[in-house]
This record gives C-alpha cells, sequence and structure tokens, in this order.
C-alpha cells in the first residue's frame, strides 16, 4: 500500500481521535520523538557499528523504528499545522539551489 504524506498525516490524525482518544501535548510529543530518534540510533550502531547486540536489541527492526520516528514527527506536524507534503517541497528547493555544486565539487565524495 503506498501512501503520500498528506494520507499519513490524515490516517495518523483518524487514530489518534478514535483509538489514542487525543493527542500528546506538543512538548510530551517532542520528548517521544528524542526516545524514538534514541531507539532507532541504539539499533543503526548495533547493525551498522561497532557495538555488538544485547539480547533486548535483538528482535527490533529498523523499519519499525523508522516507522515509529515518522509517526511521531507527524502527530507533531498535525499540532502544530504543519503541511508536510508543502514543507518537504520547499526543502529540497531550498537544499537544490543551496548545495547544486557543493556535493558534486566535494572531493570527500567523489
Amino acid at each position: 500500500m503506498e501512501i503520500t504524506l498528506k494520507e499519513a498525516q490524515q490516517k495518523v490524525d483518524d487514530w489518534i481521535k478514535t483509538v489514542g482518544v487525543r493527542y500528546f501535548n506538543e512538548l510530551t510529543n517532542l520528548g517521544i520523538l528524542m526516545e524514538e530518534v534514541g531507539e532507532l540510533s541504539r539499533l543503526m550502531v548495533r547493525t551498522y557499528g561497532e557495538q555488538s547486540f544485547k539480547d533486548s536489541d535483538k528482535d527490533r527492526e529498523l523499519g519499525d523504528e523508522m516507522a515509529d520516528v515518522l509517526w511521531v514527527l507527524i502527530c507533531l506536524a498535525n499540532q502544530t499545522g504543519v503541511d508536510l507534503t508543502a514543507a518537504l517541497k520547499k526543502n529540497m528547493e531550498k537544499k537544490t539551489s543551496r548545495d547544486l555544486k557543493r556535493h558534486q565539487d566535494n572531493k570527500k565524495l567523489n
């Protein structure tokens, strides 16, 4: 199932208002986002870095951890009135104009 960012924002909003009862406040969700990013980081470090897995890490999936981060980010966008589709488009345009030659000319990348 493919889903657009707009659809994702609507689906999360619908879920929150039915199953989740209501949104946590913005600062609570910011804290939850940091926790979820930490869990993603922990798994990335163990999968691609030099740390070894602990038993509690072994059943975690990278995609699931990324989805947790995305979920809370969508919650924050919904709460603060951010259209993620428009924001991502604007951000990509900014990066393209700002970094048009920067990365191509970076000898560390070539």
